[in-house]
């Protein structure tokens, strides 16, 4: 009978608990620097794609109003007319419209440190010259002259009549064309207000859809609103997006400068930039440019300050060609958000020529 020897027992199979923990410890070093990596690239990511927000919001935003300002005057810009006060509606008036005015009185103010900016101009196919008013078709009616080329009007026209001599102060409606004459009468066009002293004046066609266009910097965002649909001069209205309608999110600021004309007497080009207000005629006459800038913000709150100081443009140190000592500059300041260094910015400026001035050359007596 055989002697079998006993079973030696075998080693159990599996990892002991040192090496668990240092597998643990080797995937969490794994895990934090996939954490790491991936943290970097979606903050590039994030920075990236906020600049190019920044970046498309600050173009398309600046082309839109090039495209208005650069109409700006077309058919009001006759010293006849232009810084007049203007009746649009019953209840109200626009005071001292021009082609292009910043910081117009009546415009609430935007964010603090930023410009407003008012923009006029008509759509006529007609003569933007206006055309002479020979006098009045019936004398017991003041609503309808005879004119000097009555087709160039058409029934709907929004017009302006002023006077041979223009008015101290200035006061004129935008008024209506009813109806055009027919046959032995076709010299007459008839308007919805009329005026008295208007023989012998002029009648500008502003056409069927003229603008009128604010401009102004609202809760961190440019913001437009029609002067012709809604009042823009009331502060009640500025909180109604309905009213003034956000046209480019994110626009941290807006500066702009008139390009005037200094000399004397005046000869078409522009001397210098700033915001001395035209209150004249003249003066309005001497405006034929605009420099404007926008600053877009980037979307994207970063957790350090990632800018150490406001971005700079042409308008923020004195730059004038006769006047080189004049003290006034225009910076861009954005300390009225506390966290304004945590955010990106895109600087967008331009010089907009307002061609219906420039086209109008020097002006007599100016």
């Amino acid at each position: 009978m055989s002697i079998h020897s006993p079973l030696k027992p075998r080693p159990a199979a599996g990892f002991s608990l040192v090496e668990i923990m240092v597998g643990m410890v080797i995937g969490m070093f794994g895990l934090l620097i996939m954490m790491q990596v991936f943290s970097l690239a979606e903050e590039q990511k994030r920075t990236t794609t906020s600049g190019g927000d920044a970046q498309s919001t600050g173009a398309i935003a600046l082309y839109g109003m090039q495209r208005e300002i650069r109409q700006a005057g077309y058919a009001l810009s006759d010293a006849k007319m232009i810084g007049c006060n203007v009746l649009l509606r019953t209840g109200v008036t626009l005071t001292a419209m021009a082609p292009m005015t910043i910081n117009h009185a009546s415009i609430p103010a935007g964010d603090a440190n930023t410009d407003t900016l008012l923009v006029a101009y008509g759509n006529t196919n007609g003569t933007p010259q206006g055309d002479g008013i020979s006098s009045y078709a019936l004398p017991a009616d003041n609503t309808i002259y005879n004119m000097q080329t009555a087709s160039s009007f058409s029934v709907n026209d929004r017009v302006i009549a002023a006077p041979a001599t223009r008015l101290s102060p200035c006061a004129l409606t935008l008024d209506t064309v009813l109806n055009i004459g027919t046959g032995a009468n076709s010299q007459r066009v008839s308007v919805a207000t009329g005026g008295t002293g208007l023989a012998a004046g002029t009648l500008f066609n502003l056409g069927q859809s003229p603008k009128i266009y604010a401009y102004a910097i609202r809760g961190g965002d440019l913001t437009q609103c029609d002067y012709m649909v809604n009042n823009c001069s009331l502060a009640a209205n500025t909180t109604d997006s309905t009213i003034w309608v956000q046209i480019g999110g994110n626009v941290a600021s807006m500066r702009a400068e008139y390009g005037r004309d200094t000399t004397a007497p005046m000869d078409g080009y522009v001397d210098v930039f700033d915001q001395t207000a035209p209150t004249t005629a003249c003066t309005f006459a001497r405006v034929s440019a605009a420099r404007i800038v926008l600053v877009a913000r980037s979307a994207q709150l970063e957790r350090t300050a990632v800018t150490a100081a406001a971005p700079a443009w042409e308008g923020t140190t004195v730059q004038t060609v006769t006047s080189p000592t004049n003290p006034t500059a225009y910076p861009i300041v954005l300390t009225g958000n506390a966290n304004w260094q945590n955010f990106r910015y895109k600087v967008f400026q331009t010089v907009v020529p307002l061609r219906n001035l420039a086209w109008a050359g020097a002006q007599t007596g100016c």
